[in-house]
Order: C-alpha cells, then sequence, then structure tokens
C-alpha cells in the first residue's frame, strides 16, 4: 500500500491544462499565502506572508514525483494550499522535475509578486504561467483580494515586465463573482495592454463561502475581451476522473468532487436550454 502523498497531488481534469499533476511547493497542513481572497477554495489564509523561504526541500519533492508512474498527464503543475511563488526554491524545482520529465511545467500565481524580478526569473522556467488578476483598480482588488497590502498597480506592472521576456504560454485567469462582476470592464481594458496568450474565466465551482456565477454569467463577461483568446470554467467538457491520492487532492485541490456536481448542474441546463430552443 502507498503511503499517502506529501508534496504531490491529482492528477486531476483541469479545465485549462488537461491531466495535470499537481505539485505543492509549501506542503503545508496549514494554508499559505500571501493573500486571503473571499473565494478561495481552501478556506481562509492560517498564515498570512510575504516573505520567500525554502518550505520543502527540493530532494524531498524529486523523491515523491520520481516514485510515481506518471500516464497521460499533459501538465505537471505547481499549486496547492498556498501561493507557490513563495517557496524560494520554485525555481530549483521546475529545473529539477525538467531533468527527469517530459511534461510541460505550469506555475498557478496570485500574481503578487511577479514584481520582484527573482520570481519572474524562476517563473521563466516553466511552459505555461497562469496570473491572476480579479480586479481592474485597486478598491476592487483589496476588496477581493484582502491580506497584506499590495499594491496592484506593482502587480500590474510585474505581468506585464514578464510578459516581454516569457517565452512560454501566459494566461490570465479571472475570477468572477458577484463582488468583481461589475468592474468587468476595467478589468478587460487591464488585460488589453498585458498581452497575454489567454483569458480564463473562472467561478468557484468547489466548496466556497462566495456564490458562483452560472454559465450565463460568464458568457455574458465573455463579451468585453473582444480580440482576445477567452474560455470560461464551463467551455471545457464533463469529465470524471480519479486521483492517485483522494485526500492529498481536496486538502491541495478543494472538492473536486462538488465541482463536478456543479459543472454537471450547469451542463444538464445548457442541454435542456438547447433542447427547448
Amino acid at each position: 500500500m502507498r503511503k499517502p502523498l506529501q508534496y504531490i497531488f491529482g492528477p486531476v481534469r483541469s479545465w485549462r491544462l488537461g491531466m495535470s499533476l499537481g505539485v505543492d511547493p509549501l506542503s503545508s497542513k496549514s494554508k499559505i499565502c500571501n493573500m486571503d481572497c473571499i473565494y478561495c477554495q481552501l478556506g481562509k489564509t492560517d498564515q498570512l506572508i510575504n516573505e520567500r523561504k525554502i518550505y520543502v526541500p527540493t530532494e524531498d519533492v524529486m523523491e515523491e514525483i520520481s516514485c510515481v508512474s506518471l500516464h497521460t498527464v499533459d501538465h505537471i503543475t505547481f499549486a496547492g494550499r498556498g501561493e507557490p511563488t513563495l517557496a524560494l526554491n520554485l525555481g530549483e524545482m521546475i529545473r529539477g522535475i525538467k531533468a527527469i520529465r517530459r511534461e510541460k511545467i505550469a506555475v498557478l500565481t496570485n500574481s503578487a509578486l511577479m514584481n520582484v524580478q527573482e520570481v519572474r526569473d524562476d517563473l521563466n522556467l516553466a511552459d505555461v504561467v497562469v496570473a491572476k488578476l480579479d480586479a481592474g483598480n485597486q478598491s476592487f482588488f483589496e476588496a477581493m483580494d484582502q491580506g497584506k497590502v499590495l499594491d496592484l498597480e506593482e502587480i500590474i506592472q510585474g505581468i506585464k515586465d514578464f510578459r516581454s521576456g516569457f517565452n512560454g504560454k501566459l494566461a490570465l485567469q479571472i475570477m468572477l463573482v458577484d463582488q468583481n462582476i461589475e468592474n468587468i470592464g476595467q478589468i478587460a481594458d487591464v488585460c488589453k495592454h498585458l498581452g497575454a496568450d489567454e483569458i480564463q474565466l473562472d467561478t468557484p465551482l468547489r466548496p466556497s463561502a462566495i456564490t458562483p456565477l452560472d454559465r450565463q454569467g460568464l458568457l455574458a463577461a465573455k463579451k468585453f475581451f473582444k480580440g482576445m483568446s477567452v474560455i470560461s470554467v464551463f467551455d471545457a467538457p464533463l469529465e470524471d476522473y480519479t486521483p492517485m491520492d483522494e485526500q492529498a487532492t481536496i486538502n491541495r485541490h478543494g472538492n473536486y468532487r462538488k465541482r463536478q456536481k456543479n459543472l454537471k448542474k450547469q451542463f444538464d441546463f445548457r442541454v435542456l436550454s438547447n433542447y427547448h430552443m
């Protein structure tokens, strides 16, 4: 019997990355982040910090990933229970995995540290970077992404600087809820100037303190991003999957079974609507 996974989770069926094996470079029982987003599907932030340090030795992550037999995985994705760029050895981990695996490397980041050159250097090693952008001005930013005092303009400049030197795929993830949907026009205006390869419209389908938008809400939001490549969480095909370690996946990814149920509800609604048209 395999011992419980400590650093990796999944694979999960990602709506934007295909089959994705997660790597948590913080791997703490508590959530470590520099934001405390109102919608976070992992709950409140236990350790609110903005300082990079080594949380997990690189060799421990490498040992665990080397012991797992992977098939049909499209991406190995740094995410998990907190902000992955807080790991000072993020770049070292990416290089180590690339030395032994052929899958593309993705990093999901809340963008808070992208104004730091060393963080941009680490992210440059990835094939795909998904950077969060939930607001178009400081007021909405503070309402959505509560936590450490952060400057949205500095974050936006950090994303812009990163884009100018990054040869991989840059996507901007926008989590849309009732609390920021009225800011969608300004968010779209910011996105136009960042040169991302893709805009990803999301809403919290896993258990969250905030009610998600429905399919029609995200469909209406898409119209603000004319001329840009846009996908939404409701566009992906609905497919079941079974992770290697269910509890490790729920701890770091949220309750994926609830997400599947919410997606199915929206899918069934779409089918019925089309049938009656």
